[in-house]
């Protein structure tokens, strides 16, 4: 079984605070994007066990190597599935990336949730538990538009905002998600994003809604090729870009898709990585 699975947004990103297990809360607005890496699961012999390999582009490759062994996300995903349920299929998982890594886009949290749909569909057994697995595991397993609290587990689905057009913006910088939250305790007195009433406006003005769009994370992680790509897309009339997750990709949202492609082609004259996409309504595109 063959899926296309996207990447996401933090529209809106705030960190409220620190659990006990050193976890940190947080809140904000979660949103399925165009960009996908494309994720194929094939069952195989039980002696097989789980086998994993990668067709990553040596763009994504120099910013964090993937590791296509056990340590990979995806390949965790199906041992959960197999440990929970008893070994009687091994599988294999390719995974061709198209979604950048080290961007705060969610790259293997969602090919972590492809193989759970695919193992789902292809066995008829889902895991119990997929939180376990990464925070954004289980936004994925449905993908949209949604406001999510706590550590990442509590996920309202909000008023839909797909069809909106962007540019995705990426330097060779990259930011490790535990250096960056080490930057986010360090901050005093920070101004807050409203993630709360981002999630409002989608609902009620959702043209007006990226007024509200922000990420807490830019004030502890200071990478001038992000601050030099939100530049860029501010120029070309983008409408309040800005950082996503914990760094280090830019979203600039756009009202044509002719300035977003004059944009994107700017950034990628000046070196970057830049695509234009939407925002979609859901995860995964099923393929023959």
């Amino acid at each position: 079984m063959k899926v296309k699975t996207a990447a996401k947004l933090n529209l809106a990103l705030d960190v409220t605070g620190v659990l006990p297990n050193g976890y940190h809360t947080l809140k904000s607005v979660f949103q399925t994007i165009g960009i996908y890496d494309e994720v194929t699961v094939e069952l195989t012999a039980p002696d097989e066990g789980i086998v994993i390999s990668c067709d990553v582009p040596e763009e994504f490759a120099s910013a964090d190597p993937i590791p296509c062994d056990a340590r990979n996300i995806a390949y965790k995903a199906a041992q959960r599935v197999f440990d929970e349920y008893g070994t009687d299929t091994g599988c294999r998982i390719h995974i061709k990336k198209g979604i950048p890594s080290q961007a705060g886009m969610g790259g293997g949290s969602t090919d972590a949730a492809a193989v759970l749909y695919c193992l789902e569909k292809l066995t008829g057994k889902r895991l119990s538990a997929p939180e376990k697995l990464g925070a954004d595991v289980p936004f994925f397993l449905t993908g949209g538009t949604a406001y999510v609290e706590g550590i990442g587990e509590k996920i309202t689905p909000i008023a839909d905002y797909s069809g909106r057009i962007l540019v995705i913006g990426k330097g060779r910088e990259g930011v490790s998600t535990a250096e960056a939250y080490r930057a986010i305790d360090g901050l005093t007195s920070p101004e807050h994003p409203d993630a709360e009433k981002l999630a409002e406006k989608i609902g009620t003005e959702p043209d007006g809604a990226y007024r509200w769009f922000g990420n807490l994370f830019e004030e502890a992680i200071k990478l001038p090729e992000v601050e030099e790509i939100k530049s860029v897309m501010a120029e070309s009339g983008a409408q309040n870009p800005c950082m996503t997750g914990s760094g280090s990709a830019v979203f600039g949202q756009f009202t044509d898709e002719a300035s977003a492609e004059l944009c994107a082609e700017r950034l990628r004259t000046s070196g970057y990585y830049a695509q234009v996409c939407r925002t979609v309504s859901s995860s995964f595109i099923e393929e023959s």
